[in-house]
């Protein structure tokens, strides 16, 4: 039986009417607005200043409604007026960054999901620590520099879009890295990246079963990372460096890609592996997540980071993915968290995936 994650004062403002699906108007936001409208909820799109234009474009994603503020970090001042509403928070990579990690875990609004894997998900090293209990395999990590004997990636806490990370090909490279903050360094795995895109639902009792629930996989990609992708044109990082260029991580889009079937098992395990460790540490994951890894030549696939909400690989798949379309036809991540919260709210059950 799923746990409940909910406080009963945070439900009231939802119970007994038809919520609202409200998301910050950026990221993978077109999909969530679409995906709710698809099954029935209204929207409410949360913006700085003025409404965006580029959502007149797209008028079966557009909001219902917006509601303004000056800055991102004053979401929290409408919280009071976001509850009136019935709004239900459906949380993204941006919307956490902006908003900060702490201020969004005292969001006084029903959120999507358990809001407590923000204090895993956000240091590095605790979310390391997760995937550790949960025996999935990792890039090396080093803490000490001198213990550094190959090319390593660097990283900062947070979902920053790949802004700031830093590769350096050995120890002595290091040395042109200036910290901004708190990061951590990582064996760079040779191999192929894949982002997948998996969704949980405590709900379910069917599928593929793991803890009280079940897991599916609704869509995978890569990122064009901007100028580091680059480097197939240029030969080798070196280029760039004397080109002035100084390679980056920041990523500017996606491309759909899809996993050799046989290697499907081992993605379903690590998955599986991750969320049950997720229910035994703080009650688990609820809805769309991401697992981020390297298949090297060996077939091994290494788990480099792992993103707890839904990603913005997943705007590849508004229509369906070759993955979803064998869940159900045209399925969106966006649609499948609308429709999750359609069956909380049907089955009495909105406390097991709000919080």
């Amino acid at each position: 039986m799923a746990v409940a994650i909910a406080s009963e004062s945070r439900l009231s403002s939802v119970q007994g009417r038809r919520p609202s699906l409200a998301t910050l108007c950026s990221h993978s936001s077109l999909q969530i607005f679409h995906g709710a409208r698809t099954e029935g909820f209204s929207t409410l799109g949360l913006c700085v200043g003025a409404p965006p234009r580029f959502y007149d474009a797209f008028p079966l994603a557009r909001p219902d409604r917006f509601l303004s503020v000056p800055t991102v970090r004053e979401l929290p001042s409408v919280a009071a007026q976001l509850r009136s509403e019935g709004a239900i928070i459906v949380p993204h990579g941006s919307f956490v960054e902006y908003v900060g990690p702490q201020a969004f875990s005292e969001l006084d609004v029903p959120v999507f999901g358990n809001r407590a894997v923000l204090g895993w998900e956000s240091d590095r090293r605790k979310e390391r620590e997760w995937l550790d209990r949960a025996g999935v395999p990792m890039p090396a990590a080093y803490e000490d520099l001198a213990d550094v004997d190959g090319p390593v990636i660097v990283k900062y806490y947070g979902a920053k879009g790949g802004k700031g990370f830093f590769l350096a090909k050995n120890r002595e490279a290091l040395a042109d890295f200036r910290p901004t903050g708190p990061y951590v360094i990582q064996e760079y795995v040779l191999g192929t990246r894949y982002y997948m895109h998996f969704f949980y639902s405590p709900l379910s009792d069917r599928g593929y079963r793991v803890g009280h629930g079940s897991l599916e996989l609704l869509g995978m990609d890569r990122r064009d990372e901007a100028n580091i992708d680059e480097l197939y044109k240029l030969g080798a990082q070196e280029e760039l460096l004397k080109a002035g260029i100084r390679p980056t991580f920041v990523v500017t889009g996606n491309v759909p890609v899809v996993l050799r079937e046989s290697l499907l098992p081992k993605a379903f395990d690590v998955a599986g592996r991750i969320v049950e460790q997720s229910i035994d540490l703080f009650g688990g994951m609820v809805g769309p997540f991401c697992v981020e890894g390297i298949m090297t030549e060996e077939l091994e696939f290494k788990v480099f980071e792992i993103s707890t909400r839904i990603v913005a690989g997943t705007n590849l798949f508004i229509s369906g993915s070759p993955y979803s379309d064998l869940v159900a036809p045209g399925l969106s991540t966006g649609r499948r968290i609308a429709q999750e919260i359609r069956r909380g709210e049907a089955e009495g059950r909105l406390a097991e995936i709000l919080s």
